[in-house]
């Protein structure tokens, strides 16, 4: 029975998780606080996604100070911008 009730909390934990607004969607509120919506939203989200990708650019770079390319810049920027957004 415990072991049914703690995958059933473990779902609706998920479920609820995955419903959070994270990165630019949570940050996506007016200055009174409300959530944005429609085209404002949309573009507050684009321009945030944006400012990611130009810190996520200026922080690609090897140990050796050059700038990364190929498969080692896709995969930094890739993670870079999942922890950022």
């Amino acid at each position: 029975m415990k072991l049914i009730a703690a995958l059933v909390f473990s779902l609706c934990s998920a479920v609820a998780f995955a419903q959070t607004p994270t990165g630019c969607e949570a940050k996506a509120v007016s200055k009174d606080g409300k959530p944005l919506a429609g085209a404002a939203k949309t573009s507050f989200i684009k321009k945030c996604q944006a400012d990611i990708k130009v810190a996520c650019e200026a922080k690609a770079v090897s140990e050796s100070g050059k700038k990364l390319s190929g498969a080692a810049k896709n995969s930094f920027m890739k993670k870079c911008e999942a922890d950022a957004g």
